[in-house]
């Protein structure tokens, strides 16, 4: 029992020290898989491009144009769910308490900054994001107890 037990240890550090680029050392990962996932990716990027095109009727300055369209409404979401996710796993989760003072006065605020984040989402009108701010700088003024007093602008 003593020398599986010692085999076993031994084979586990070993293990370990093999696969060091792996966060949990299983050995299931093949690199031929992944070239072949990042070549397959690469088709997938070549036909989205081809696409971009074809609605642009082959006008590259205006594929260009809603290629960088995508990117902006890209980076509008990332920014929205990251919002969405500090309130939610941050305020929500960790911070706002139930036995707090103004508990519903905070959760109403918090839930303002959500669906402000969420229309910010489905529109590219720039009220959305004025009411987003004046949401979050509501729900600061509820959190806090104070008004703002730090620099902000855009």
């Amino acid at each position: 029992m003593t020398r599986l037990l010692t085999a076993t240890l031994a084979l586990m550090f070993t293990a370990s020290i093999a696969s060091a680029h792996c966060q949990v050392p299983c050995g299931i990962y093949g690199d031929q898989m992944r070239f072949e996932q990042m070549l397959e990716d690469t088709q997938t990027i070549s036909k989205a491009q081809s696409q971009v095109g074809e609605i642009a009727k082959g006008n590259l300055q205006e594929a260009q144009a809603i290629n960088q369209a995508a990117r902006w409404v890209t980076t509008k979401e990332e920014h929205a769910t990251k919002i969405q996710s500090t309130i939610a796993a941050y305020f929500m989760a960790q911070r706002i308490k139930a036995d707090g003072d103004n508990y519903t006065k905070k959760l109403t605020a918090a839930h303002a900054v959500m669906v402000g984040a969420m229309k910010c989402k489905q529109s590219a009108a720039p009220a959305t994001a004025k009411a987003l701010e004046k949401a979050i700088f509501d729900f600061y003024r509820v959190y806090e107890g104070k008004e703002p007093d730090f620099a902000h602008s855009h």
